[in-house]
């Protein structure tokens, strides 16, 4: 599969991340527009797949695709440049300050909303004819994630808005992971692999991604979900958006720059000679 090392795509990260930073701002906002429709539209395949089957893990081995898909056309996710935009800045890259990398985070940020929105839209259309019948078996369940995941949390207090975060942090740990994956191949199905496993692992086990969120909660409100646009940025779109931050940057980025980057000295070896 022309597995490239550690030391080689830990370069590739900050290559990626100097990058995305030069792009124009046209180009940032139709990269991470589409980013943020095609993943959206994995996330109502996946919904639509584990109602109708009653199968989520098999909504969860399937979700990936959107993801796989977006990272193969070169666009980009607020939890990808959360990760790889930091490391250009950290490793003094020639035009990456920290308004440059806050920026593009900007950017970023609205172009997948506004991607993710239309898909919501589109698949709201298709969910009710129109907005001329009832909300089907699909639309119920999305409302309802959009309702537990926001007044689910916000009944637990405190506890509910740290348990929020971690699943935040968890989350772009493992899509990070898929981020950096694609790099760890120079073939198409090496690559596809390399993101698909820890994709599958956060969307199963239910972590929280912000631009995923960015398509349930409004399009849940569009099907009559009962929570308001407060409950969605107050008890999951803000926390979650720190989350991914910290995990994205603590566990993926930092981890790999620290070791394969800033790599420690070699401990000198004494060998014992037999006398």
């Amino acid at each position: 599969m022309t597995y490239v090392t550690p030391k080689d795509f830990a370069v590739r990260m900050i290559d990626a991340g100097q990058s995305k930073v030069a792009m124009s701002t046209r180009d940032t906002l139709i990269r991470s527009y589409m980013a943020g429709a095609i993943l959206a539209l994995a996330a109502a395949f996946a919904v639509t797949i584990s109602v109708q089957t009653g199968s989520p893990l098999l909504g969860a081995v399937l979700f990936p695709v959107g993801f796989c898909m977006l990272y193969l056309l070169g666009f980009d996710l607020l939890t990808g440049v959360f990760t790889l935009v930091p490391l250009a800045w950290l490793d003094k890259r020639a035009g990456v300050s920290l308004g440059a990398m806050l920026r593009n985070w900007g950017l970023v940020f609205v172009g997948n909303f506004a991607g993710a929105l239309t898909t919501a839209l589109l698949m709201a259309i298709v969910f009710t004819y129109g907005f001329s019948a009832d909300v089907n078996e699909v639309g119920q369940a999305i409302g309802g994630i959009g309702e537990g995941r926001t007044v689910g949390y916000a009944e637990h207090g405190f506890a509910g808005m740290l348990t929020l975060f971690v699943r935040g942090v968890l989350c772009n740990w493992m899509v990070s992971t898929g981020v950096v994956g694609a790099m760890m191949s120079d073939s198409l199905p090496g690559k596809v692999i390399a993101m698909w496993m820890p994709i599958m692992l956060f969307f199963y086990m239910g972590f929280e991604h912000s631009v995923v969120n960015m398509f349930l909660f409004p399009i849940g409100l569009m099907l009559g979900g009962d929570f308001t646009i407060g409950d969605y940025l107050i008890w999951n779109e803000i926390p979650t958006v720190l989350g991914n931050l910290v995990g994205g940057l603590t566990f993926v980025g930092l981890m790999i720059y620290t070791t394969h980057v800033k790599t420690g000295p070699l401990r000198e070896l004494r060998v014992k000679v037999k006398q």
